[in-house]
């Protein structure tokens, strides 16, 4: 019993406060990622150098500071055309999925883990981050409705006042 009232209240707190299971990246790791890609700039392997690049996409993506979620988008936007595998192009399309849900942009997100999808039907990851999207589409819907219907509510109180106000009046 008491662990079904934690989880209702855990469900409570998620709602009002956005929480999601996709992981948050510090910027101690965009900066270690950074390193490794300038490292592996100077005579790596092709390969290594294309690994490290994914690495600091997928820590730009998941980073806490919104400049670096718009510079993974453009990194992988950019690298989209040189993909080698469906593999490859999947992941690089479900890091740009989820740099666009950071970034607020739930329709393009949505759009990509379709593409996703497409690719691997089956896939955990972006069938998780499918169900994490509409979870927020649904609660700023809710959230959205709520703040309108508490407007009309204040208009309707406002000119019942004065409504009432001035048949005093008379």
């Amino acid at each position: 019993m008491d662990a079904k009232i934690g989880n209702f209240f855990e469900s409570i707190g998620n709602f009002f406060t956005g929480g999601d299971q996709i992981p948050w990246c510090d910027s101690d790791i965009v900066t270690g990622c950074e390193r490794e890609v300038a490292e592996a700039g100077k005579g790596s392997s092709d390969e290594l150098k294309s690994e490290c690049i994914m690495r600091l996409s997928w820590a730009l993506v998941h980073s806490k500071r919104p400049e670096d979620v718009q510079r993974g988008i453009a990194m992988l936007e950019a690298s989209l055309g040189g993909s080698n595998s469906p593999q490859q192009m999947r992941e690089k399309i479900y890091l740009l999925a989820v740099g666009y849900y950071r970034s607020g942009d739930y329709a393009r997100s949505r759009q990509l883990v379709e593409r996703c999808l497409e690719i691997e039907p089956d896939w955990r990851q972006a069938l998780a981050l499918r169900k994490t999207i509409e979870d927020k589409i649904t609660k700023d819907g809710v959230i959205g409705i709520g703040i309108a219907a508490t407007a009309v509510t204040a208009v309707g109180l406002l000119a019942g006042g004065i409504v009432a106000a001035l048949s005093r009046k008379k």
